[in-house]
């Protein structure tokens, strides 16, 4: 039976509206601009759409999709505050203990080791891990390559600014993670922030990269992408992983984060736990 339409078929609720115009949204930013949200998880990307436009002061996500599509200086703005730049420096320090402990002796062996940080944020994790490979004896022979959509995330990691207030926790993760020196040794505090050292970024790569629609960006031994999947659908994290899965060389090393799961996605059979726990495979 079709559906009923006209003056009598029955009103769509504000929240049945919201879907609509997410769906137009989404269809905007694809055709005009090239960036696919369709593989996000909905009600996370209805949320941040929503409390977009609220940031915004716009009446509705209708004039949103206008915009972006009228507007180029418009996108800009929207991929920096769709994306989810929350992090902090050795984030979950029992894996960086573990990288520290059982991935670095395994990446020794190489003459050259390639590292690819995908979706690095504001870079709070890549120092990080500059700092322990420097600590180890292998940052000489890295590249760290550290990515994301966000041009803006990007701009942010390559300053390596960042609050005073946020020293203390990050040096007890330091710590934590099996730092062998204080943090303080690797940044100058000034004013209210910290700035950490620059040679931190001598051997990093920073770009753009779209982990939903851009291809193979190196071969990696060590690729961590931490917390990103989880905003995605079931079949675009099937499709990351393998993404994932092209990009390490043999016996090369995944990092996931700690709300992530490998479980049922069927790349999953690629990959063979390190640590289940800590999502290092």
């Amino acid at each position: 039976m079709a559906a009923k339409v006209g003056p009598d078929a029955p009103l769509a609720s504000r929240d049945e509206i919201d879907d609509i115009e997410v769906d137009a949204f989404i269809q905007a930013m694809a055709r005009r601009h090239g960036y696919d949200f369709s593989g996000y998880a909905p009600a996370s990307l209805k949320r941040r759409v929503q409390a977009l436009v609220q940031t915004l002061e716009m009446p509705h996500i209708g004039e949103l999709t206008a915009r972006v599509l009228r507007d180029d200086e418009m996108v800009s703005q929207v991929i920096s505050r769709l994306s989810v730049p929350v992090s902090e420096m050795f984030r979950n320090p029992a894996v960086f203990r573990k990288l520290r402990d059982e991935v670095f002796p395994v990446l020794a062996s190489y003459p050259q080791i390639n590292i690819w940080q995908a979706g690095c944020a504001h870079g709070q994790e890549v120092y990080s891990l500059a700092i322990l490979l420097k600590e180890a004896g292998l940052y000489d022979r890295c590249q760290i390559y550290a990515t994301d959509f966000s041009d803006e995330a990007l701009a942010r990691a390559q300053e390596g600014i960042f609050p005073i207030r946020d020293a203390r926790l990050y040096s007890e993760n330091y710590l934590a993670a099996g730092g062998r020196q204080t943090l303080s040794d690797y940044y100058h505090a000034r004013y209210d922030f910290m700035k950490l050292d620059a040679r931190l970024r001598e051997r990093v790569t920073f770009a753009n990269h779209n982990l939903v629609c851009d291809g193979v960006f190196c071969e990696a031994q060590l690729i961590l992408c931490r917390n990103v999947l989880i905003y995605f659908s079931d079949a675009l994290q099937d499709r990351v992983l393998g993404l994932f899965r092209s990009s390490l060389s043999r016996g090369g090393f995944l990092c996931l984060g700690n709300r992530e799961s490998i479980r049922f996605a069927p790349s999953a059979r690629d990959f063979v736990p390190l640590d289940a726990e800590l999502r290092l495979y």
